[in-house]
């Protein structure tokens, strides 16, 4: 398809989509590796540097027992590094199924008459952000299907009535989208809102794939999706998000794509994705598709590890989509955000009794059905320190500014102080006793660890006023 700035309503050349199949190829077929090669590479990203797509592929051909070591190794020791022991928490909130799209995979797709098409009134939604916020969630993720009813306006409504909607002690700080492309026009409404990141996936990003996958016109246009985060940047929208489908095509190459596309967006933005995805198809029979590019859980470990390295100051996100022993094993080499007490059917968190999934309201099965209160307390019982830390993104902290901060080892040391605080809420006003207990001694064991004097008594002082009942303090 011949590039058309008419077309994508834009006049930036760095939005010309920027995949190149046969380089990609022609560096995985190329590349061969060693455990001396592996271990240079992962010394230049413990330095915190970005990896190249050469580099990249060094590690995705390492196939001997020693060189996935190093490579698990260093990604772990990387993610220390950078984020500490901090794992971030969010929540799904599904808005409507309403869809023009005929993705093969997906439950939402137009073809299936048996999906139940809703979309949730307001008050739908403002019930649906208190159930939320009484299990302490404080960061959602809007998602909507790919229709011409969720434009951006819809999108930005949505966004300003969850920040709206306050119980008790409960509110929504951080509200994030994943919604279809939009025009530049389009990222600029939503922004307006106040929306976090905004995240859209490429799904796969070899071009022929994606064409079989996504026969519908809507979404067919490879390049289009493909440069939508461009037309987010040249809105102001610097906060953004990326992922790919793992399942749909050659895992190698996707991670190649995704390294490639976070690399694209930092040369031409100054700011690479804010966030990575990788779910994986655990179901190809439900989604009547080839089970040829499968992901073992051994290679699905071993790219994250790879991702972790390859873009060190990104957060990698690992949803439900994954069993509980999976998503334990991948906090230790690399993703530092997930989800808890995910429900995927519209309408359920607010619904009393909501036990078995109804495959019929959902876009795709979960497979960690751990609540919230559960998933908190087996992460401080590991010693992760849980998140709810909003500040950077209210603080005006994103994109550039992120990166300025970051690089210089700010996240370690203002966001667990941040960390810190969102947990003494959570145990204060939702915790079990026994979690409570359990927590208080982890954020101890925290404080000790700060070293800057200042930050150490303002942080003692904020947790002190938490206790007297203020809420939302930050540094």
């Amino acid at each position: 398809m011949k590039f058309s700035p008419q077309r994508y309503k834009i006049s930036d050349r760095s939005m010309v989509p920027f995949i190149d199949v046969d380089e990609i190829w022609d560096i995985l077929q190329n590349t061969q590796s060693t455990p001396e090669s592996v271990n240079h590479i992962i010394e230049k990203s413990l330095r915190k540097n970005r990896l190249s797509l050469e580099e990249t592929a060094i590690l995705i051909s390492a196939n001997d027992e020693e060189s996935i070591r190093l490579i698990k190794e260093g990604a772990s020791q990387l993610k220390q590094a950078i984020y500490g022991n901090r794992i971030v928490l969010f929540a799904p909130l599904y808005i409507g199924s309403l869809c023009k799209n005929n993705c093969l995979y997906c439950g939402f797709r137009a073809s299936n008459k048996e999906a139940i098409r809703l979309t949730l009134s307001d008050k739908d939604i403002e019930n649906e952000v208190k159930a939320l916020e009484d299990t302490g969630q404080k960061r959602l993720i809007l998602v909507y299907g790919e229709h011409p009813k969720y434009n951006a306006e819809y999108i930005a409504h949505t966004a300003r009535l969850v920040y709206a909607t306050k119980y008790k002690n409960g509110e929504i700080r951080r509200v994030n989208i994943n919604a279809a492309p939009l025009d530049v026009l389009g990222f600029r409404t939503v922004k307006e809102a106040g929306i976090g990141t905004y995240q859209i996936f490429q799904e796969t990003y070899h071009p022929e794939t994606y064409k079989t996958y996504h026969p519908s016109e809507r979404k067919a246009d490879y390049a289009y999706r493909l440069t939508a985060l461009d037309r987010a940047q040249e809105a102001g929208l610097d906060d953004v998000g990326i992922g790919a489908l793992f399942g749909l095509y050659d895992w190698r190459f996707e991670v190649m794509g995704l390294v490639r596309h976070a690399n694209h967006l930092e040369a031409c933005y100054n700011v690479g994705p804010h966030t990575i995805s990788f779910p994986r198809i655990q179901s190809f029979s439900e989604a009547n598709i080839s089970d040829k590019y499968k992901v073992s859980d051994e290679d699905f470990v071993k790219l994250i590890a790879i991702l972790r390295l390859a873009v060190p100051y990104t957060g990698l996100i690992l949803t439900a989509r994954e069993p509980e022993a999976i998503r334990d094993e991948a906090l230790k080499y690399g993703v530092s955000q997930i989800d808890g007490g995910t429900k995927l059917e519209l309408g359920a968190y607010s619904e009393t009794k909501n036990e078995t999934q109804n495959l019929n309201r959902e876009q795709f099965q979960i497979n960690d059905n751990r609540s919230l209160g559960e998933i908190m307390d087996e992460l401080i019982e590991k010693q992760y320190l849980p998140s709810f830390c909003t500040a950077c993104y209210r603080k005006g902290r994103t994109g550039e500014h992120f990166m300025e901060f970051s690089t210089h080892g700010f996240i370690k040391k203002f966001c667990t102080p941040n960390a810190i605080l969102t947990l003494a809420e959570y145990l204060e006003d939702y915790a079990n006793e026994a979690t409570a207990e359990k927590g208080w001694t982890l954020i101890m064991h925290e404080i000790e660890k700060i070293e800057d004097e200042k930050i150490l008594l303002q942080t003692l002082e904020k947790i002190a006023q938490i206790k007297l009942g203020e809420r939302d303090l930050q540094f």
